[in-house]
């Protein structure tokens, strides 16, 4: 890390969260390219200084914990099963809004007197010490103190590598801990979810190497503008800007029929302005803009309606750029106390 002067990006080189970390960076005006299709290799042409690698989930973590690269977008789960016990690993944004899932326990259905880890801990303890239950997972780390504290004893813990949820049914393990996004595989597995089973909610996070953000300010700037459009474009998802023309004596008149509607506040308020048309005697005339979430869309034109308003424009929102991210300020306190 000392020697390296690139900035190195790590991303999800494959299945779902490839996938959506790249449409997600898009949403964010960044374009992930590879160099050749085989290669391991790409660029984001929005930030020519990075270095991006595309990497398995695991292998993102320790080499972020390890300083071999310096930023990555990863699972909170994998983050939390590969981390080790260093301080290096940081995390700059807990939660990018996609690949949401949680890891949790599941048994087979046939199991009908099995619905807590008290009754599973009932089960094991019923089991001879060479006849232990048998757990597959790919959280050994995750899954050992959790087995531990709801005391399952016997057991042994099997690592594989694929559809877990085929276990039970193989006979190759009595039941799973694996993560699970809305159940279905697991039920069209004949597997139900232990209703005090989850062990983690986990979704894309942004972390990076402590050390490299604190000494290399290169790399802080990186984080910085990466953050910032993140912020900024999962605070305008959801959310449109609406103008709408209105009639009025003047702009604290039209403000004073806006906010008698509930929902037409925007984010400080109505932008209020001058429509210049014409007919010089038509000098009544103004546009308003506010910013609208999804859900109160019909609602808004409806009330705009209510007090005048016409020719309604709905328009969708790229980013809202505020001031400097509380995760930012967060971020700096933080690498500050490790000076």
């Amino acid at each position: 890390m000392n020697s390296r002067t690139t900035i190195r990006l790590a991303l999800p080189s494959q299945g779902r969260m490839e996938e959506e970390t790249k449409n997600f960076l898009h949403e964010c005006g960044f374009t992930v390219k590879r160099l050749a299709p085989r290669q391991y290799v790409a660029r984001i042409p929005q930030i020519p200084y990075l270095e991006v690698w595309l990497q398995r989930s695991a292998d993102m973590v320790r080499k972020v914990r390890d300083g071999d690269v310096d930023l990555a977008i990863v699972g909170l789960n994998t983050v939390a099963e590969f981390c080790g016990e260093t301080d290096n690993l940081v995390t700059i944004h807990e939660d990018l809004g996609y690949c949401r899932c949680r890891l949790g326990v599941a048994v087979p259905e046939s199991w009908t007197d099995i619905n807590t880890m008290a009754d599973i801990a009932r089960l094991a303890a019923e089991r001879s010490p060479d006849q232990p239950l048998r757990i597959v997972s790919k959280y050994e780390r995750l899954a050992t103190p959790f087995l531990e504290k709801h005391h399952i004893q016997p057991y042994r813990l099997l690592y594989e590598d694929g559809a877990l949820e085929a276990s039970p049914q193989m006979g190759t393990a009595d039941f799973i801990i694996d993560l699970v996004e809305t159940g279905v595989t697991l039920r069209e597995n004949r597997l139900k979810e232990i209703a005090d089973g989850k062990m983690l909610d986990s979704q894309a996070v942004f972390i990076g190497h402590r050390p490299s953000l604190i000494k290399r300010p290169e790399v802080l700037a990186a984080a910085h503008e990466m953050l910032e459009r993140f912020e900024a474009h999962l605070r305008a998802k959801g959310n449109f800007s609406v103008v709408a023309n209105m009639r009025g004596t003047s702009p604290e008149e039209v403000a004073k029929k806006v906010f008698s509607q509930p929902d037409l506040g925007g984010l400080q308020g109505p932008t209020i302005s001058s429509v210049y048309l014409r007919e010089a005697s038509e000098t009544n005339w103004y546009a308003i803009s506010i910013v609208v979430r999804q859900d109160h869309l019909y609602r808004v034109i409806e009330q705009l309606r209510q007090i005048g308003g016409s020719g309604v424009l709905v328009l969708p929102i790229m980013y809202i750029f505020d001031e400097e991210p509380p995760r930012w300020q967060k971020l700096l306190a933080e690498l500050a106390s490790q000076r």
